[in-house]
């Protein structure tokens, strides 16, 4: 029996790469096949193309090389795909019910190639909320060290929930404002924020979540609908000068040599992406190690707003977009 010999080749484009095969994927094959595209996901690439067009056979041991990976990559929020399988490998695909896990439809060929760069962005398509958005496939912000940006959508969101909580309670153990943060009204913050109109939520990764920042606009247009909201515009106007704004429900970085960096760049793409020209957020009066942090990433403390509805008065923080000053106290 002649042992499969499989060729792969492997071209990074961005924050993809295109994996091409050539030859047979059999047992002698598979280990290096799981090699390669795990070395993707180490690399911190977020979408795994992989041409099977010069590719002859692949057996069970093969697929279920694919199904893992997909499976692990799923974990760290990124996707593989593959394209142009024989007629084998579609067979086998189907038998097996793997064909929507693995198998990219008929009519989306292998990308181009993606460029680099610090705020490469992709062609907009629609968000959680019908504004346009990065699909998964986009071109996003990449930082140095691999870390890189990523909008998500609604139906995302609600999957990285455990992800979200797990950073904000590690970013804060040890710290005075461990005691104002509760998993549980982190998961149920983050549940009632996306249910907002226009909610919107940027993450900053590698091959694990290293930030986000997430929240939802305030405007005279929906300040009939909610009282809160109405005062809130109302008071937030008379500080700012703008009726219209981004109230940041979470702002929250991995301890990181660039921990300060990230959470500027995403609080201040979150802005802008959401056409907002001042950020509010909104503090426990006494969480003043939460408040200390904000004004390290440039947000100004405003102090407590009193006549708001709720338990406590909060402190009202502000971060302009422009870097203007808040029109008056």
């Amino acid at each position: 029996m002649v042992p499969s010999r499989l060729d792969i080749h492997r071209r990074n484009r961005g924050e993809g790469a295109l994996v091409t095969l050539a030859g047979e994927i059999g047992p002698e094959s598979t280990p290096l096949l799981r090699t390669a595209l795990e070395q993707c996901l180490r690399d911190g690439v977020t979408v795994i193309d992989v041409d099977l067009t010069t590719v002859g056979s692949c057996d069970a041991r093969g697929l279920n090389v694919f199904l893992s990976v997909s499976r692990r990559a799923g974990r760290v929020h990124a996707s593989l795909q593959l394209h142009h399988p024989c007629a084998q490998i579609t067979q086998l695909l189907a038998a097996t019910g793997s064909t929507p896990l693995l198998l990219a439809a008929r009519t989306d060929p292998v990308p181009p190639a993606l460029p680099r760069g610090l705020l490469d962005t992709a062609s907009p398509g629609p968000s959680a909320d019908g504004a346009s958005m990065p699909e998964g496939r986009a071109r996003v912000p990449v930082l140095k060290d691999g870390i890189r940006l990523r909008r998500l959508t609604r139906w995302q969101t609600e999957g990285m929930g455990e992800d979200i909580a797990d950073l904000d309670m590690a970013s804060v153990a040890g710290t005075s404002g461990q005691s104002f943060h509760d998993r549980g009204e982190v998961l149920g913050r983050l549940a009632v924020s996306a249910r907002r109109p226009g909610f919107a939520l940027l993450v900053a990764e590698t091959t694990v979540l290293v930030g986000c920042a997430y929240g939802y606009p305030v405007g005279p247009e929906g300040s009939g609908r909610r009282g809160f909201d109405r005062m809130l515009q109302a008071s937030v106007q008379r500080l700012t000068a703008c009726a219209r704004f981004l109230v940041l429900t979470q702002i929250v970085a991995r301890p990181h040599a660039q921990h300060r960096d990230i959470a500027r760049l995403l609080q201040r793409r979150l802005l802008t992406d959401r056409h907002a020209a001042v950020g509010v957020a909104l503090l426990h009066p006494a969480d003043h190690g939460g408040q200390a942090v904000l004004e390290s990433w440039g947000w100004q403390n405003m102090g407590e707003i009193v006549g708001l509805p709720g338990p406590v008065t909060p402190c009202v923080l502000i971060l302009p977009l422009a870097g203007a000053l808040p029109a008056g106290r």
